[in-house]
């Protein structure tokens, strides 16, 4: 007889999938026949991914894409919404699950790329704007589209996007709900860099080995002092100022010294 939680484990494993090749790590979205439209079983799977591309001693920097199918993620997965959102209990489970996911993205110590194909569309910007930066195709297209569907963005969500491109921009894409192409996105920040389409798995690993190439000791401290700004803390408080001084401290600052004055590639002690 077939084991239904093994069966269970399988499908999550094939629709949300993790692929190591260090210093990389690459968070693929996987579920082509419904343009990779977020389950609740998905959302449920991010955050142990996150962890194991975390936990790995040679990964560096994470990728999360669509699997160069095409698409990035065309949303929720609406098919599942009268029975997640039948009750406010259960829209209050649901949520918990979907940012969950979010905040490991956005916890993750290590650098998170979203690389967009396609249509990214409701929960896949969520996806992106989550990510520490986003780069895309020229013809991606992004919308957010609760206003569509009667529905209020998560409030998690809105408070990343107007940090992220200000509140004018978010209460136009919110009050709207029009989508976007690629180089309007760029222009109002919720995408950092442009691509051809063929190029764009290619053009978010060799971004992602450009930061894997330097201090990862500085790049996760720096990661660490901008979310704790976006959360309020003061540039001149305690703890900011104790991490910028633990930095000459470190490892990497005695490799990174020596290695600039002898004019050769730094060997950085922090993995």
């Amino acid at each position: 007889m077939s084991n239904p939680l093994k069966a269970a484990e399988r499908l999550l494993t094939e629709n949300i999938r993790i692929e190591f090749t260090p210093p990389l790590a690459e968070i693929i979205l996987y579920q082509p026949q419904r343009r990779n439209a977020l389950s609740q079983d998905m959302w449920a799977a991010l955050p142990a991914r996150i962890a194991e591309a975390n936990a790995h001693p040679d990964v560096k920097v994470i990728l999360l894409h669509g699997g160069g199918n095409g698409v990035f993620a065309a949303g929720a997965d609406i098919s599942e919404f009268p029975v997640i959102y039948a009750a406010p209990e259960a829209a209050r489970a649901s949520g918990r699950i979907i940012e969950q996911a979010l905040g490991a993205i956005e916890a993750s110590a290590k650098p998170v790329i979203a690389a967009i194909e396609g249509a990214c569309i409701g929960g896949g910007v969520s996806l992106a704007v989550a990510a520490d930066l986003r780069i895309s195709t020229s013809t991606a297209s992004l919308g957010i589209t609760p206003a569509r569907l009667g529905l209020v963005y998560p409030p998690a969500d809105i408070l990343r996007l107007v940090r992220l491109v200000g509140p004018g921009t978010a209460k136009r894409l919110l009050f709207t709900g029009r989508i976007f192409s690629s180089t309007e996105a760029h222009a109002m920040g919720l995408v950092d860099e442009i691509t051809e389409d063929a190029g764009i798995l290619p053009a978010a690993r060799a971004l992602a080995l450009e930061i894997a190439a330097q201090s990862q000791w500085s790049v996760r401290a720096t990661k660490r002092l901008m979310r704790s700004f976006e959360e309020g803390l003061a540039a001149d408080a305690p703890e900011a100022t104790e991490l910028f001084v633990e930095g000459f401290a470190n490892p990497d600052f005695a490799e990174g010294v020596s290695a600039f004055l002898g004019k050769r590639k730094p060997e950085w002690r922090v993995k």
